[in-house]
């Protein structure tokens, strides 16, 4: 994917839109933003950091620990139950499992999963294995103690939910960000996904554009 003169500067605690054709780079733009893919030139910088000055290593831990990253494909485990899923970020920044069991519990409910947390990923529809993945992206313990992002990326996560469960998500996705300051890089091909965002960018062969 060929990006030409494309800037974005993101403040500290904004909520952005993109919108854009399908195939125009939106996901790959995530990806950039993650460390997941390496720019061939310019620079992609988090916190004053410019991320191709990392390795590996480095990329993925900054991803665990201030970054929250809701995928298209979901990327549950299919081997843990949908509370060891998303308790999995605290588990991995060493906080006790039963702590984290119950902040991960405590968000399931958030997306209206309750019920579910002993449930493994194969009994899920795919509307509800995306409400995993969100609860996964989001859920976090006081900045002092363990996981708290402070970028979410989210990459259609709306795309496969009823209106009621999407506006219920996009409600946790604002709280995410008025309660903990956290920016948050919405994708979608929703206007009404879109318009919850404080800006709507469009991604286009010129660039990022004012929508």
């Amino acid at each position: 994917m060929l990006f030409k003169q494309l800037s974005l500067s993101l403040a500290p605690g904004e909520f952005v839109a993109i919108m854009g054709e399908s195939g125009a780079g939106k996901s790959t733009l995530l990806n950039l933003v993650a460390g997941l893919d390496t720019a061939d030139a310019g620079s992609i910088r988090f916190e004053g950091t410019d991320l191709k000055n990392l390795d590996d290593d480095a990329r993925t831990l900054l991803r665990r620990d201030r970054m929250g990253f809701v995928f298209q494909a979901f990327h549950v485990l299919p081997h843990l139950t949908l509370a060891q899923n998303v308790a999995l970020p605290l588990v991995l920044q060493k906080l006790a499992p039963q702590l984290a069991l119950l902040r991960a519990l405590a968000r399931l409910e958030e997306v209206g999963l309750s019920s579910r947390g002993d449930d493994y990923p194969r009994e899920l529809s795919g509307g509800e294995l995306q409400r995993v993945a969100i609860a996964r992206a989001v859920v976090h313990q006081p900045r002092a103690v363990v996981h708290q992002p402070q970028l979410v990326l989210a990459d259609e996560p709306t795309g496969n939910l009823d209106p009621e469960t999407a506006n219920r998500i996009l409600k946790l996705l604002k709280r995410q960000q008025e309660q903990s300051g956290a920016s948050v890089i919405l994708v979608t091909h929703s206007s009404a996904a879109a318009a919850t965002a404080d800006r709507v960018l469009l991604l286009t062969a010129e660039g990022l554009v004012l929508r």
